[in-house]
């Protein structure tokens, strides 16, 4: 095997659990995405170590929305609502801080963009 690939696996696994401990204090921390976080730590997962994959997978909390979002791209309608709530509450904070016009204009853009995808997903 070459040197790199004997590299790949601990690096993905590592990786992965980086994206697990962050999308966990996403959990507790409002402005801290969660799911986004599962994903990238499944898909590391999928690279590194089969065995934290099947752990993701098959947690009662954790594996639903990753495996929802593999399988059909779907988003729970809660989720939804608390993604965008989130977003929406980011801009409040941001206008009520006195942020430039443009800075607002351009966050503005970026959360309507993200916000619209979101919302488009499927439910689950």
């Amino acid at each position: 095997m070459p040197p790199a690939r004997r590299l790949a696996s601990p690096l993905w696994t590592l990786a992965g659990v980086i994206a697990l401990a962050l999308g966990l204090i996403g959990i507790v921390l409002p402005l801290m995405p969660t799911t986004v976080f599962l994903l990238l730590a499944g898909f590391c997962f999928t690279k590194g170590s089969p065995r934290l994959r099947r752990w993701l997978e098959t947690h009662p909390r954790l594996g639903p929305p990753v495996l929802a979002w593999e399988q059909t791209g779907a988003i729970a309608r809660r989720h939804k609502r608390l993604a965008v709530a989130m977003m929406a509450a980011t801009f409040a904070l941001c206008a009520a801080l006195g942020l430039p016009l443009w800075v607002l204009g351009l966050q503005a853009a970026c959360l309507l963009g993200a916000g619209t995808y979101v919302w488009t997903r499927p439910d689950t």
